[in-house]
């Protein structure tokens, strides 16, 4: 092997453990693919969506970019989506950011970092949303962890307005939207309130999300 032939030769030793775990694993992969789960994610390695939900793989479709952002001209990720929705019949779709994430960071002090710019605008459009709530907050770092919360609330509404889910809720399939968001220091996965299942809960749900979210920051 020319290049990376330590990747090739841990890949080598993985598939040998998990054959002699399971010798069907892989037949049954190859088989069939029904995941209950789209996941919608940051691109950032340290967030991989199988491993911090316990899921094999099989069980989660997964969508990854900078920021977890869903924008409403990403044909990318409306193609996941659409897939996920009318083809593999998911059940739930997740959009799950984290604290700590490096293009919330960027949106939020604005740095001029070239072509990224433009994608990061769709943050900075959710950070001006809630500039005075930010702006009260004591110090960059807790509106930093703020914005991180704020954007996978924001990424949801986009989801739930998408044709998308609009035309399944519409036709009565089953799905429901979650946003969580995830702990690197800790491991842990926090639900964000935004859970729904049709498009007349939006606004209420979205609305409540949000006031929970700036409770956690501003108590008092």
């Amino acid at each position: 092997m020319k290049y990376l032939p330590e990747l090739f030769a841990a890949n080598a030793r993985w598939a040998e453990d998990v054959r002699a775990a399971d010798p069907h694993f892989f037949a049954g992969l190859a088989n069939l693919q029904s995941p209950a789960y789209l996941w919608i994610g940051c691109s950032d390695s340290r967030v991989p969506a199988n491993q911090i939900t316990g899921l094999k793989p099989g069980e989660v479709f997964v969508h990854r970019n900078v920021a977890n952002v869903v924008v409403h001209t990403d044909l990318n990720c409306l193609s996941v989506m659409q897939y996920a929705i009318e083809v593999l019949k998911v059940q739930h779709i997740i959009v799950c950011g984290h604290y700590g994430c490096g293009g919330v960071r960027a949106a939020l002090e604005g740095p001029s970092l070239g072509l990224i710019d433009n994608w990061l605008r769709h943050i900075q459009d959710a950070r001006d949303r809630h500039l005075n709530f930010l702006t009260a907050l004591p110090d960059n770092a807790a509106r930093w962890r703020a914005l991180c919360e704020l954007n996978v609330i924001e990424q949801v509404r986009n989801v739930a307005r998408t044709t998308l889910v609009g035309d399944a809720w519409q036709r009565g399939q089953p799905l429901t939207l979650h946003g969580w968001i995830y702990g690197l220091e800790d491991g842990r996965l926090q639900d964000l309130q935004t859970s729904l299942k049709e498009g007349a809960e939006l606004d209420t749900v979205i609305a409540q999300a949000v006031t929970a979210a700036r409770s956690r920051y501003m108590p008092h």
